[in-house]
């Protein structure tokens, strides 16, 4: 991230996903995407409030909000598309992390894709266009 000022901003739209344990939902990203770390606010004992990741080019951000969480509310308003070149491989990693599955990765509708659920409650499909 750049600090000079002068430069434009950039516009782009980022998810932001309440969790309820944001500490450990950045580790899990991290094991499970191989997510880069771009920003972290933290409270006195060093727990995540806030923080920015990547995956690739792609960035989203965390908050710890237990309320709004889709894990405390049995309800899910996002669902986040991962394209990668390998889902298989990305797939694997996500449910070796802690993932459990909501669909295998298969071939449908000029993808290939699959469906887990993170540990916090967040459906991530994950998958790339057929050419």
């Amino acid at each position: 991230m750049s600090n000079n000022l002068s430069e434009p901003i950039k516009t782009s739209i980022a998810p932001w996903l309440s969790v309820s344990r944001a500490t450990e939902a950045v580790d899990y990203y991290k094991a499970a995407f191989s997510a880069a770390e771009r920003y972290r606010l933290a409270d006195d004992a060093g727990q995540v409030i806030v923080a920015q990741l990547s995956i690739g080019d792609a960035e989203f951000w965390l908050q710890e909000d237990a309320d709004s969480s889709p894990e405390h509310q049995d309800r899910r308003s996002v669902r986040m598309i991962l394209t990668v070149n390998d889902p298989d491989s990305v797939f694997k990693q996500a449910i070796a992390a802690g993932a459990s599955e909501v669909a295998a990765v298969s071939e449908d509708n000029g993808w290939r894709i699959g469906r887990i659920a993170d540990p916090f409650g967040h459906h991530w499909e994950i998958g790339k266009p057929l050419l």
